[in-house]
């Protein structure tokens, strides 16, 4: 016959088994539960700084991350950047919203990747700015990167079975510093409006507010 005491101290260990193992499982299901509640905010997070047809900084996470780089005692000169696609109505009203969001999405993608690790965002419509490093606000050197940003832009883009070519009236100015942030942001704004006065026939339309 067993021992009772030998029969109570299996149970006993077997009991303390079963509630460890709840333990892990109850921990391993709570820390499940927080990664998940973490994703969800970083995804919040995201969506409420982000574009969501594009990808980019939208208009508040723009101003907001611009400022950081603006105090930044190390960063480099750096030029604000508007730009505002020509005519992109007739996009829509021809191939419809969804070419006119791929159009959108293209621009977006080119852009970023012409400005590397410089921030860019999207501030809505077809209206997209940054904020570009540069080794100098010499204006020949700012024109040149901006002609390369327009052609950039204006390479075709690929709908289905065909392909378009839209093009950008682009403004930029030179910041001098946190506070003229918004100086310069409405002096490039001025001036992509009137490089859009150049006409359609351009290739290009892009001019540099003076300093």
């Amino acid at each position: 016959m067993p021992d009772p005491m030998t029969v109570a101290s299996g149970i006993s260990a077997a009991g303390a088994l079963v509630s460890a193992w709840q333990l892990r499982r109850r921990a391993v299901r709570a820390e499940a539960e927080i990664q998940l509640l973490q994703a969800e905010l970083a995804a919040e997070r995201h969506a409420a700084s982000h574009d969501p047809l594009t990808g980019l900084p939208n208009r508040r996470a723009f101003f907001r991350l611009a400022a950081a780089l603006l105090t930044d005692p190390s960063g480099q000169p750096l030029v604000a950047v508007v730009l505002d696609l020509d005519d992109f109505k007739q996009v829509n009203d021809r191939y419809g919203h969804a070419a006119g969001d791929q159009v959108l999405v293209s621009v977006a993608q080119r852009l970023a990747a012409f400005a590397g690790n410089n921030l860019v965002a999207r501030l809505g419509g077809d209206e997209f700015a940054g904020l570009l490093a540069s080794p100098t606000h010499d204006r020949r050197w700012i024109e040149h990167a901006t002609r390369r940003l327009c052609e950039a832009l204006a390479a075709p883009i690929p709908l289905g079975g065909r392909s378009i070519r839209v093009t950008a009236s682009v403004g930029l100015a030179p910041v001098h510093g946190p506070a003229q942030l918004t100086d310069a942001l409405c002096r490039a704004d001025a001036a992509m409006y009137e490089a859009k006065t150049l006409g359609a026939g351009r290739p290009t339309r892009q001019l540099v507010a003076e300093c």
